[in-house]
């Protein structure tokens, strides 16, 4: 049975699931359609060491770098209109090859050219984060991020993390006004 998170609310993931590989982190979000704008949100992952940090390019997943090179995190695809049930992008992170090093993957979500369109957060309804078992379907735990982000065009929505040799999801969301401040908090 799925947990039902709130900000800043932690749930063990591997501990309680022995076996536990593969994960899907499901994102999903709908938009305000009253200004007729399109909307293109992105999902993407930051591969953070003990600082909280990114110490490469490679450790920054997104629609054009959709893989680290050890394959421990994978984006499945660019969904530019967020129409439909369900997910509306997902990664696929692998913890069996998250390299030694990384301690974090900072789970976020920003809005393409939020600012040539006029666009922030508060414009966007629905969003949440969840993550499945990979090899069951489960739904293990689900964030539904219900902050008003009004003046924010980035999310870090979430972390999953590891913890005494387990693996562990936080709620994290953290609205930030532009992508460039989230790379920066990352340190890339």
């Amino acid at each position: 049975m799925a947990v039902n998170l709130v900000k800043g609310q932690k749930v063990d993931l591997t501990k309680g699931n022995p076996g536990l590989n593969k994960l899907i982190v499901g994102l999903g979000w709908d938009t305000n359609r009253f200004d007729g704008s399109e909307f293109d949100l992105d999902a993407m992952a930051f591969m953070l060491d003990g600082s909280k940090k990114a110490q490469t390019n490679n450790n920054f997943i997104y629609f054009n770098h959709k893989k680290d090179d050890a394959g421990a995190v994978v984006l499945t695809g660019d969904n530019r209109t967020g129409a439909g049930e369900g997910d509306d992008e997902q990664l696929i992170i692998d913890l069996n090859k998250v390299p030694a090093g990384i301690e974090s993957i900072a789970v976020c979500i920003n809005i393409y050219e939020a600012a040539k369109r006029k666009q922030n957060f508060g414009m966007v309804d629905n969003a949440y984060v969840r993550v499945v078992n990979e090899a069951t379907g489960e739904e293990l735990s689900k964030y539904d991020l219900t902050e008003d982000f009004s003046a924010e065009t980035a999310v870090m929505a979430a972390e999953i993390y590891r913890h005494e040799g387990e693996w562990k999801f936080k709620a994290i969301g953290e609205g930030l006004a532009t992508l460039e401040k989230l790379v920066e908090k990352v340190g890339l």
